[in-house]
């Protein structure tokens, strides 16, 4: 399955092939990944609102794939970049389309259709990933990405994160984990270069051998209580005022979340493949397909549903539903776009 050919179309915007090896995991991460982000809109869905979490982890997931995806850019970066928009922007612009005329969003002024269509979009996924491109496609293609340089880069990047937090950044409230502002761009950059990273490492065999790292359980702990610990400074750093100024162990925290969760699903990549066939894996896949398709729809069927008044569980299966099923149609017409306009 050849990257320019067959590229899976999802929000990470790649297929998980590289050269002739297809990675199980990635296809994981990234159902996973719309699992939690899709679920961290759901407030007032649930009977409680707490269960709507997880956001911020699902994207950083997606930028780490995306990254991942993308080693080894054979283009110039003109092409290259041209044919990554495309695979966005053809999906974004019959969502917004649609939207538009169905009256859920407003467009009024060519300022606003120039935000709406062009940038930021709707989408904050899309306002940070078409600008992080740029760096990454030089990164991915310049630099010898070796343990050494990638340390180098990644304490580059986070002396200057430190360097801006320390001096300008408003640490008088807790709004680190904000998308739309511009410093989430450090988290999102190093969760592109650490799947980058990964990729080589993977490529050089040099990351747990998935055959028999599955076993080490002590991974799996570790990566449990990461988790826990990011949710909880989360929930602490939004209760207590008072240490608003410390917010940036939040992020912190998120990141060595992501390297361990990389790690561990890695584990998994034999146990992965032997149930490739298997209808549970369908479910896996048909949602790594869609991701960005489900990213597109999910906000407006979430207000929609809210304003219908149902109770739970009902609410949440009519809604699950049809995010599932409008991203399904919002896919095949997006295709028929893309296989029409070839960039």
């Amino acid at each position: 399955m050849g990257q320019d050919s067959q590229e899976v179309h999802n929000c990470a915007l790649e297929n998980n092939t590289i050269g002739k090896k297809y990675f199980y995991f990635i296809t994981l991460l990234r159902a996973f990944a719309a699992i939690i982000i899709t679920n961290a809109h759901y407030t007032g869905i649930y009977p409680s609102d707490l269960i709507a979490n997880g956001g911020l982890l699902g994207d950083v997931i997606f930028f780490s794939v995306s990254g991942f995806c993308l080693a080894n850019p054979k283009m110039s970066f003109g092409k290259w970049y041209a044919k990554r928009l495309w695979r966005i922007y053809a999906v974004v612009w019959v969502a917004t389309l649609f939207f538009v005329i169905a009256g859920a969003w407003e467009v009024n002024s060519l300022s606003s259709v120039i935000k709406a269509f062009i940038h930021p979009t709707r989408y904050h996924f899309v306002a940070s990933i078409t600008l992080l491109y740029i760096p990454l496609f030089f990164v991915a293609k310049y630099v010898t990405l070796d343990r050494r340089h990638y340390i180098l880069i990644a304490l580059g990047l986070l002396a200057l994160q430190f360097l801006l937090y320390f001096t300008i950044y408003d640490k008088s409230y807790y709004h680190i984990d904000t998308v739309r502002e511009p410093f989430i761009e450090f988290l999102f950059f190093q969760s592109m270069l650490l799947g980058l990273f990964y990729r080589i490492q993977c490529s050089k065999g040099v990351m747990t051998d998935p055959r028999t790292g599955g076993g080490r359980i002590y991974l799996w702990v570790i990566l449990l209580v990461l988790i826990a610990i990011y949710f909880a400074s989360k929930m602490l750093f939004v209760k207590k005022a008072s240490l608003s100024e410390f917010q940036i162990i939040n992020q912190i925290v998120l990141f060595v979340t992501l390297f361990f969760l990389f790690r561990c699903t890695y584990t998994l990549e034999a146990k992965l493949k032997s149930i490739s066939g298997t209808k549970l894996w369908k479910v896996v896949t048909f949602l790594s397909d869609h991701t960005l398709e489900i990213y597109c729809v999910h906000y407006v069927l979430i207000g929609t549903m809210r304003d219908l008044g149902l109770s739970f569980p009902l609410n949440w299966l009519v809604l699950t539903s049809s995010i599932l099923i409008a991203a399904a149609l919002l896919r095949w017409v997006s295709q028929k776009l893309i296989s029409v306009v070839k960039i």
